[in-house]
C-alpha cells in the first residue's frame, strides 16, 4: 500500500507523542563539524592535544563503519575490538558514542553491541523513507532501543535517528545556485586543482550575504526542531570527503555563527560548535522521558518507491564468501596459536612473527566489513584491493597453522612436502576450532582411486572415495572424523595399489554412480509417480525421475541403532503419522515424522539497465520489472551412493542441447556408522550450488517451493545474532524488491507442524514471494547507463561463477530450534584441514600426543580465544600515567594476556534446556592451557573493566531515574561464571607462567 501502510503507525506515534520540554529559551543548535572519509585513520602530532582540549572526539572507534545488513556478529565485534584496542593503546581513550550514519538500513544487533562496548548513546540515519517521514511527524526519531528481546533493558541504548537531511549539510540555499555551507567545494582526488579552485565552492560569507546565510541556516534548524522532542537540535556540518580544506570552512562558518548568536533573541536560535558527545550530554541532562523501541530492526531500506536497497544483500557474492572464509580461518588460527603458547610453547616458532600473521588477517577481515566493501558496492578496483588483502592475510595464517602442526611433529614424521619420484601418500591434520566435540565429514582431493586412511594410532578410519566434482582426473576422498574441542586429528592417506595381497587392510569404500538422462522442464507434471529415495537415519529425500527435481523430504523417526547401509535401501513413505503420535528424537525432542513437498529450481529476474526505459538495478538497488522466470529448460541428475555419504547432483541447462550447465545443486546426506554420535551431521542436508556465468542484467535466485503453509512469512537473522519476523507487505510499487531481506547466517519458514531452516556461509537476499516458497538470491550481473554509476564504475558486471553453500534442516519447531543454532556455528567454523605429501613408509604417525580438549556446554559458544598482543595495562590508571610520560610504543606485546569471549546462543524460551543460564568453571574449562590465576571481566572490546563501567541510564518511565545502572550486578571476578541467554561476556584470563 506504499505510504498508506504507515498510517496506523503514524496514528499510534501521534497518539503517544510526548509534550517534550517546553522552554522560552531559543532553540539550541549543536553544530558538529565532520568528514565522512571511508576507510581511513587520521593521525597527526596535534591529535593528542585536540583530544585533551575536547575539540576532537573519536566516535564509534572501530576500524571501519561496518555495514549492518550483511556482516556477521563475530566480524562486527572484531573490527570494533581492533579499532578500540588501537585507540586505547595510542591515546588512552574509549569511545562512548556511535555515529553509524551511512550503513544501508539498521540492524537490531548493532545497538546491542554498542551497549556491550560501553557506549552511552547510538546515532543512525538510513531507514526507510516512509517510516522516517512518519517518525519525523510524530517527533519519534529519538528513543531508547531495547534491541534484544532477551537482554531487553539490560543492554538498552539511547538512539537518535537523523532526519531527512541525514548526515550532510543541506546543499540547497535559496539565494545561490551553488551548494550551501561547502566553502571548500568538492574534493578532487588524487591531484588537487593547481589554482586551488575546487568544483562547486559555496559563495564566501560577506557582510552583503551574511544575513541570507543566517536566515537559511536558522530556517533549517527550526524545520528540524519540529521533528524532535527537545529544543536541542543536532546540526551536522559536513558530508563525504568534506573538510579537506578545513581552514576555508571555518573562516566562513565562524563569522556566520557569531552573527546568529548576536541575534539569537530575534532569530529564536543560538548555535555552538560541538562534538557528538556535547550534544548527547545536553540531551541527557534534560532528564526527559523517552519512548521505548522493541527489538525490531530497520530493514529493508528504501529511499524512493523504486529505490529498494536490497540488491547489495547479494552483490559480489564471491567477495562475501571470501570474507567469511577469511573470518573463519582467523578464528581457527587465533585459538590454535593460543593453544600453542599455553601452557608453554615447545617449539621453534617465533611468537612475534605469529602475531604479525594474525594481525594482518585481523585488519583485512575488519577492513572488509565496511559498508562499501562486503556489501559489494565498491568499484572493481577497490574490490580487487580487498581480495588481495584477504588472500595475503589468509596465506600468512595458513603458514602459521602449518608451522604449529609441523613444530609438534618429530623429525621423522611427515613433512609438508616431499621430494623424489613421488609421495608415498598424503598427510592431513584436521583442527576443530570449536569448543565442542564435532563429528563431520571432511573432503580431500587425491590422485589415486584406491585409498586407505588411518589415524594417529594406525587404526582405520571410515572413508569413501568417489569421482571428483571439480577435477575429472582426480578423486574426492571423504573422511568421517570426530574431533574434541580445540583439538586435532591426524590422518595418513596411502594408495592401496602397493599393498601386499592377503593383508586385508581396510580401504575407503567406493561410491557407485547412477546417472539419469536430461529431462525437459514441464509446465505440469504427474504427482510423483516414479520416485527415487535417498536416505540416511534422519531424512528420506524423494526425487522425481520424470523431472529430475526434488519431490519431497520425509523427516523419519530415529531408530534405536544407526545403520550404515547405502541410501538405495530406503523405501518411499506412503503416509505421515498423526501429529499426536510423533516420536521423539535425541534429548526427548519431538520429531515431526512428516513428509513435506519440497521442490528446488533456479529462476532469474530480468532487470532494466537503461535509465530512459525506467528504474534500474545496480550494486545497491534491486528493481525487478516483473516476477522471476525459470532459468533452465532441462535438468540432468546423478546419484553417487556410498556407505558413508550419498550425493545428489543436479545440473540445470538453459536448453536441451546446451553443452555446459549454468546452475547446479549438489546435495549430500551422511550415513552414520555405529558408534558415532552425529546428531548435527545426520539432521542436515548439505547443499552446494553453482551459479554463473550469468547473462547481462540477470539476478539469479534459488526458489524452494514447499507444502508448508507459511502465509508468506519468513524469519531471517540479524547478523547471526537474533531472528526477525518478515511478513510479506504489499506496496503500490516495487513489492518484490521491498520484500527482500538480508540473511547473514540463517532463515526459516514454518507452519503449525514443521519448520524448514536454511543455514548459510555467506550473506544473501531472501524472500517469500508466494505461500510455501522461499527464494534465495545467489548471484547478480548488471550493467546500466546511469551517470553516477558509470562515474564510479558501479555497474556490477560480475562474470564470476559462485559456489554458495546452504544447509537445510527440516523438522519440528523444538528439534530445529535445538539444533539450528549449533548447526549454524558448525557451518561457519568447519574444521580446518592442513594437507601435505607424506614422506616415508611408517604406517603410524610418531610423536603425536593428543592435547587435552577444551569443551563448553552445547548452548555456549567460544566466540574468541586469542592472544591480542596489546601493549597496554588493563589497569586504566597505570595506562594513563604511561601515556602521559610518553612511554607509548615502548612496551612489548603482551603474550601472557588471553582474550576469552563467550556467547550464549539461545533466546529465553527458545528451548526448555538450552535456553537456561549456564554456569561454567573457567579453571576447569581451560585447564588444558594451564592454571588460571586471574580472570578479569571486560567490556565487549576489552577496554573497560566492567566494574568501572557505568553507562548512562535514560528515563523511560516513572520507575526509571537518571543515574541507575543498566549493567546487571555481578559477583567479584573469579573463575566460576554464569552466562544467561544471549549474553556475550568478555574476559582477560591470566595463566600461571611455566
Amino acid at each position: 500500500m506504499g505510504q498508506l501502510r504507515w498510517l496506523p503507525l503514524l496514528a499510534l506515534l501521534l497518539l503517544l507523542r510526548p509534550p517534550g520540554v517546553q522552554s522560552a529559551d531559543p532553540i539550541q543548535a549543536f553544530v558538529v563539524p565532520h568528514s565522512h572519509m571511508d576507510v581511513g585513520w587520521v593521525y597527526t602530532v596535534q591529535v593528542r592535544q585536540l583530544l585533551e582540549e575536547g575539540r576532537l572526539e573519536f566516535v564509534i572507534g572501530g576500524q571501519v563503519m561496518h555495514d549492518e545488513a550483511v556482516t556477521h556478529l563475530d566480524d562486527q565485534i572484531l573490527q570494533l575490538t581492533e579499532g578500540h584496542g588501537f585507540l586505547y593503546e595510542t591515546f588512552g581513550i574509549r569511545p562512548q558514542f556511535s555515529w553509524h550514519v551511512d550503513p544501508f538500513g539498521a540492524s537490531a544487533t548493532t545497538p546491542t553491541l554498542f551497549a556491550l562496548a560501553g557506549f552511552n548513546a547510538h546515532l543512525g540515519s538510513r531507514i526507510d523513507y516512509d517510516l522516517k517521514a512518519a517518525m519525523q511527524e510524530a517527533r519519534g526519531l529519538q528513543f531508547v532501543w531495547r534491541a534484544s528481546p532477551t537482554l531487553s533493558e539490560q543492554q538498552e541504548i539511547f538512539t537518535h535517528i537523523m532526519d531527512q537531511y541525514s548526515y550532510c549539510t543541506p546543499s540547497h540555499i535559496p539565494f545561490s545556485n551553488r551548494s550551501g555551507f561547502y566553502w571548500n567545494g568538492v574534493a578532487v582526488f588524487p591531484k588537487p586543482p593547481p589554482d586551488g579552485v575546487y568544483p562547486n565552492m559555496s559563495e564566501p560569507v560577506t557582510p552583503a550575504n551574511i544575513n541570507l546565510y543566517a536566515e537559511a541556516l536558522v530556517a533549517n534548524v527550526k524545520q528540524r526542531a519540529a521533528w524532535f522532542q527537545t529544543p536541542h537540535v543536532l546540526w551536522p556540518w559536513g558530508c563525504d570527503k568534506q573538510f579537506f580544506n578545513a581552514s576555508v570552512q571555518f573562516a566562513n562558518m565562524d563569522p556566520l555563527l557569531d552573527h546568529i548568536n548576536s541575534h539569537a533573541a530575534e532569530l529564536g536560535v543560538s548555535v555552538q560548535y560541538a562534538t557528538l558527545g556535547d550534544y548527547f550530554r545536553a540531551l541527557h541532562a534534560l532528564n526527559v522521558t523517552w519512548r521505548i523501541r522493541d527489538h525490531h530492526d530497520f530493514l529493508p531500506y528504501s529511499t524512493e518507491p523504486f529505490q529498494a536497497w536490497t540488491g547489495f544483500y547479494t552483490s559480489r557474492s564471491a567477495l562475501k564468501g571470501l570474507a567469511r572464509r577469511a573470518s573463519a580461518l582467523l578464528y581457527a588460527g587465533e585459538s590454535m596459536f593460543t593453544r600453542y603458547m599455553w601452557p608453554a610453547p615447545h617449539g621453534h616458532l617465533d611468537p612475534a612473527w605469529a602475531l604479525q600473521q594474525l594481525q594482518q588477517l585481523r585488519w583485512a577481515v575488519s577492513e572488509v566489513q565496511h559498508h562499501d566493501a562486503i556489501t559489494g558496492t565498491e568499484s572493481p578496483k577497490v574490490r580487487d584491493m580487498y581480495v588481495t588483502h584477504l588472500a595475503s592475510g589468509m596465506l600468512g595464517v595458513r603458514k602459521l597453522m602449518a608451522s604449529i602442526v609441523l613444530d609438534k611433529l618429530q623429525p621423522q614424521a611427515p613433512t609438508a612436502a616431499s621430494s623424489g619420484a613421488g609421495p608415498a601418500g598424503h598427510f592431513a591434520s584436521v583442527y576443530n576450532p570449536l569448543a565442542w566435540t564435532v563429528t563431520t565429514v571432511v573432503t580431500l582431493t587425491v590422485g589415486f582411486p584406491g585409498v586407505r586412511v588411518t589415524d594417529e594410532a594406525g587404526h582405520p578410519v571410515p572413508s569413501q572415495i568417489q569421482n571428483s566434482t571439480e577435477t575429472p582426473s582426480a578423486y574426492d576422498l571423504l573422511i568421517l572424523t570426530t574431533i574434541p574441542g580445540l583439538s586435532y586429528r591426524h590422518y595418513s592417506i596411502r594408495p592401496t595399489a602397493g599393498a601386499q595381497e592377503g593383508t586385508q587392510e581396510p580401504a575407503a569404500t567406493v561410491a557407485s554412480t547412477l546417472q539419469f538422462g536430461r529431462r525437459r522442464r514441464r509446465r505440469t507434471s504427474p504427482a510423483g509417480r516414479r520416485l527415487v529415495p535417498v536416505a540416511n537415519d534422519c531424512y528420506i529425500v524423494l526425487l522425481d525421475q520424470d523431472t529430475n527435481l526434488m519431490h519431497s523430504i520425509w523427516e523419519r523417526p530415529r531408530p534405536v541403532q544407526s545403520s550404515s547401509g547405502p541410501a538405495a535401501s530406503a523405501r518411499t513413505p506412503t503416509s505421515s503419522p498423526d501429529v499426536a503420535s510423533q516420536p521423539r528424537g535425541a534429548h526427548g525432542r519431538k520429531q515431526s515424522n512428516r513428509t513435506v513437498r519440497v521442490t528446488q529450481e533456479f529462476l532469474e529476474y530480468h532487470v532494466n539497465g537503461d535509465v530512459k526505459q525506467g528504474p534500474i538495478s545496480d550494486n545497491y538497488l534491486f528493481t525487478p520489472g516483473k516476477a522471476a522466470v525459470p532459468a533452465w529448460e532441462a535438468v540432468g541428475m546423478e546419484i553417487v551412493a556410498g556407505q558413508l555419504v550419498t550425493e545428489i547432483r543436479q545440473y540445470f541447462y538453459r536448453n536441451m542441447t546446451a553443452r555446459n550447465y549454468t546452475y547446479a545443486i549438489r546435495s549430500r546426506l551422511t550415513h552414520m556408522p555405529q558408534g558415532h554420535d552425529g546428531e548435527l551431521l545426520c539432521h542436515r542436508i548439505e547443499q552446494e550450488y553453482r551459479a554463473g556465468p550469468l547473462e547481462l542484467n540477470r539476478e539469479a535466485v534459488l526458489r524452494t517451493s514447499t507444502s508448508l503453509n507459511n502465509q508468506q512469512v519468513i524469519y531471517s537473522d540479524n547478523n547471526g545474532y537474533q531472528m526477525q519476523r518478515r511478513p510479506y507487505l504489499s506496496y503500490v510499487n516495487n513489492s518484490i524488491a521491498r520484500n527482500y531481506y538480508p540473511m547473514v547466517q540463517s532463515a526459516f519458514m514454518e507452519d503449525d507442524e514443521s519448520r524448514l531452516v536454511l543455514l548459510s556461509e555467506r550473506a544473501h537476499g531472501i524472500s517469500s514471494q508466494e505461500n510455501g516458497q522461499v527464494e534465495v538470491m545467489l548471484h547478480r550481473r548488471l550493467s546500466n547507463n546511469f551517470d553516477w554509476d558509470l562515474g564510479y564504475n558501479l555497474t556490477l558486471n560480475d562474470t564470476s561463477v559462485v559456489h554458495p553453500v546452504l544447509w537445510l534442516l527440516l523438522g519440528s519447531w523444538s528439534l530445529t530450534a535445538a539444533l539450528g543454532q549449533r548447526s549454524a556455528v558448525a557451518l561457519q567454523h568447519r574444521p580446518v584441514v592442513l594437507f601435505g605429501d607424506l614422506a616415508g613408509t611408517a604406517p603410524k604417525l610418531p610423536g603425536l600426543q593428543q592435547q587435552e580438549a577444551v569443551t563448553l556446554p552445547p548452548n555456549l559458544h567460544l566466540q574468541i580465544l586469542s592472544i591480542p598482543g596489546w601493549r597496554y595495562s588493563s589497569n586504566h590508571t597505570e595506562h594513563a600515567q604511561s601515556l602521559r610520560k610518553g612511554h607509548r610504543g615502548e612496551a612489548q606485546a603482551d603474550l601472557r594476556r588471553v582474550l576469552l569471549r563467550l556467547h550464549h546462543l539461545y533466546e529465553v524460551g527458545e528451548d526448555p534446556v538450552l535456553s537456561q543460564p549456564v554456569t561454567v568453571n573457567l579453571e576447569a574449562v581451560l585447564q588444558a592451557l594451564g592454571s588460571v590465576v586471574a580472570v578479569e571481566e571486560r567490556s565487549l572490546t576489552g577496554t573497560w573493566d566492567v566494574g568501572m563501567l557505568h553507562r548512562w541510564s535514560w528515563r523511560t518511565g516513572p520507575g526509571r531515574r537518571r543515574g541507575d545502572t543498566t549493567f546487571p550486578s555481578r559477583p567479584p571476578g573469579g573463575p566460576i561464571i554464569t552466562v544467561h541467554p544471549k549474553e556475550i561476556r568478555t574476559f582477560f584470563v591470566h595463566f600461571q607462567q611455566q
